[in-house]
């Protein structure tokens, strides 16, 4: 298994890994939003031979800390195709592309999902509860990937339209 970036060959891969790990969601539709609205920052996929076998997306997202603009990125979604869930892929894909988003500059990332799986990576839903945002709760976590990079008294995460949140916060 090998993580590669994303070409256009994945994107029915992606699809169809994404339509199975989430079925009856529209987290497939929400990739090709932010494809199309020129957000996607980084898109990595997990490669079995020549089959896409996971995929995980960071897109560019507004931040601001005490009236200063943060360079930040939007964890979401990451797939795995049933069978290869529970193996580590998810991980692999997360993990080297956290490292991969503090290389292109970025300084901190968000993401709303599972509260036992993402403090693993560093997410903290303590960190992303002084931002004012669309979420609120354990599901929604922050990651530094520079230190500092999200202290301040105050906070604010505008999602874009893609996401389709009213407001995007």
């Amino acid at each position: 298994m090998r993580i590669e970036l994303e070409n256009a060959g994945h994107h029915a891969g992606i699809g169809a890994v994404t339509r199975a790990a989430f079925a009856g969601g529209d987290e497939a539709e929400l990739i090709e939003r932010l494809r199309a609205d020129g957000l996607v920052r980084l898109s990595l996929v997990a490669v079995d031979g020549e089959r896409v076998v996971g995929h995980v997306l960071f897109t560019t997202l507004h931040v601001v800390v005490d009236g200063r603009i943060v360079d930040a990125l939007c964890l979401a979604p990451v797939s795995v195709l049933p069978q290869y869930q529970r193996r580590g892929v998810g991980s692999m894909l997360i993990r080297d592309g956290l490292a991969r988003c503090k290389a292109l500059g970025g300084e901190a990332v968000v993401v709303l999902g599972h509260a036992a799986y993402y403090p693993r990576f560093g997410f903290s839903a303590d960190l992303a509860s002084k931002l004012a945002a669309p979420f609120a709760g354990e599901a929604f976590m922050a990651l530094e990937l520079v230190a500092g990079a999200l202290a301040g008294d105050a906070g604010e995460v505008v999602y874009p339209p893609a996401f389709g949140i009213d407001g995007g916060h």
